[in-house]
């Protein structure tokens, strides 16, 4: 039915991924995902910059491992920990008064950079992060709580935090591009 059995093995796991992106609401094929609100750009994040006029300038960009991007004309620009209208505000200054007058750019996000969820879960890994999910669809994406596992809490350790400290929340808390979820392993 499978093919091999590895193959076999992804079914569940792509199946799982399918439907939990389906309850989310994600926007349809073609359209961008709407952003967290005070969304910071970051490593990985793959990202539409529209300088409005100029289709030439305009395209898709993936935000480096530095958190920088590199724009048609612009050059390099540090936008890793801006949002997106800082972001496009920093753009539109590149390419003034060099290149263009008045420019109008607009920058979206169309891919967030992946969540990690690792410890007391079935499949730990890197995950494609949905707007609006919690620490619990997280799981459910990783095919859930092992036997073992704690379920009530959990410690993150957020991408927006400089100190990446490890720290407690509930399972009903969001999870962010970037963060890393531990499922902690029960005493007993």
């Amino acid at each position: 039915m499978f093919g091999s059995t590895s193959e076999g093995r992804a079914w569940p796991r792509r199946a799982a991924l399918a439907a939990a992106l389906a309850l989310a609401g994600l926007p349809a094929a073609g359209q961008s995902p709407p952003s967290p609100p005070d969304y910071a750009l970051g490593p990985g994040d793959r990202i539409r910059v529209t300088v409005f006029g100029h289709e030439d300038l305009s395209g898709e960009f993936t935000v480096s491992e530095t958190g920088t991007v590199s724009l048609p004309l612009a050059g390099t620009l540090a936008v890793g920990g801006l949002g997106l209208d800082e972001a496009g505000r920093t753009a539109a200054a590149a390419l003034r008064p060099d290149y263009l007058i008045d420019p109008r750019v607009a920058i979206e996000v169309t891919e967030y950079r992946p969540f990690y969820i690792i410890g007391e879960v079935n499949e730990p890994g890197a995950y494609p992060y949905v707007n609006g999910m919690t620490v619990n669809e997280a799981v459910a994406l990783a095919s859930g709580f092992t036997y073992r596992a704690k379920r009530k809490r959990v410690t993150v350790i957020r991408a927006s935090d400089p100190g990446r400290e490890e720290r407690p929340i509930p399972v009903t808390d969001p999870v962010m591009p970037g963060d890393v979820v531990k499922v902690l392993e029960r005493l007993f």
